[in-house]
């Protein structure tokens, strides 16, 4: 494959909002309402969509409405930004598939999972990398968050897999071990796009040369995660890190519970969406449902919630 991934290398930075799939009470998916999530975004500077990644409740859904979300969601786009779902899955055919799906419709980028709960060992994941890669043309976002997949996809195996396939553009990296983010780009390349899957990490990670977020905060105060992000471009690292610091307590407590339960509370309360999992996931506690609106409040995101 000879394709020239520069043009995507260069758009595909900054905010990548992982919008959430809202559901209505009875638990079908509410395509109405995740494309008002999406505008919702693009009014306040987000500078890429995600779809069915964590926050998307990838494994609650079925392979079709996976397709659909992806459909409806670069539909609603209609190019405006860039637009790299979530393609990855504990089974490999039906990554090939999504993936292939991706490309077909469109999407400039996508974003596959270290396949979770299997445990694959380093070249298993190369090769699972690899052969989703050489499969399709589209550029591919490794995602690499072990807290939920139990497997950590170790640098050597990254750089491995970017030397062989040069499709592969960059990784999210939901990693606390800031030592392995840093080696990331040491042995993938300054070059390669670098996204924080960790919030507090979000700043510093713009610091060695990221390319950018994909943050589940944005999916409640996109404006500030984008606008952090546009500071730094402009070389204003003061307020860089004074929204860097403004958005802890907001991080802090979307993630006292697993994602994107608290997120999908919050947006409940803020009138954005049926405030509506589907089990196995469920809504926080009522105790951090209460700390969540206090939150809210002080951030005076939306002074009509209930």
């Amino acid at each position: 494959m000879s394709r020239n991934y520069d043009d995507i290398k260069k758009r595909l930075r900054g905010s990548i909002a992982p919008v959430v799939t809202p559901f209505k009470a009875n638990h079908e998916v509410d395509y109405e309402k995740q494309s008002e999530l999406i505008e919702f975004q693009l009014e306040n500077g987000t500078h890429a969509i995600s779809v069915t990644g964590t926050s998307g409740e990838p494994s609650s859904l079925t392979t079709e409405e996976r397709v659909k979300v992806m459909e409806n969601a670069i539909k609603t786009i209609n190019g405006r930004v860039p637009f790299a779902p979530g393609t990855g899955s504990t089974n490999h055919d039906e990554t090939m598939y999504l993936t292939k799906k991706a490309e077909e419709m469109g999407a400039d980028a996508a974003m596959v999972i270290v396949p979770y709960y299997n445990k694959p060992n380093q070249q298993a994941l190369y090769k699972h990398f690899k052969t989703v890669a050489d499969s399709v043309d589209i550029p591919i976002i490794i995602y690499n968050i072990p807290g939920r997949t139990a497997q950590n996809l170790e640098v050597t195996t990254m750089a491995r897999l970017v030397k062989d396939c040069p499709n592969i553009v960059g990784a999210k990296e939901s990693n606390k071990d800031f030592e392995h983010v840093n080696r990331v780009l040491l042995y993938c390349g300054r070059d390669f796009l670098l996204y924080s899957g960790i919030e507090l990490l979000c700043y510093p990670m713009l610091a060695i040369g990221g390319a950018g977020s994909i943050s589940a905060t944005a999916n409640v105060e996109p404006k500030k995660v984008a606008e952090l992000h546009d500071a730094w471009e402009a070389g204003d690292v003061k307020k860089a890190q004074d929204l860097h610091f403004e958005l802890m307590k907001l991080n802090d407590v979307l993630f006292k519970d697993t994602n994107p339960a608290p997120v999908k509370a919050a947006l409940g309360m803020m009138g954005k969406i049926e405030p509506v999992l589907r089990l196995p996931m469920d809504l926080p506690s009522e105790e951090l449902q209460n700390e969540i609106r206090e939150t809210l409040k002080e951030y005076n995101i939306d002074p009509q919630y209930t």
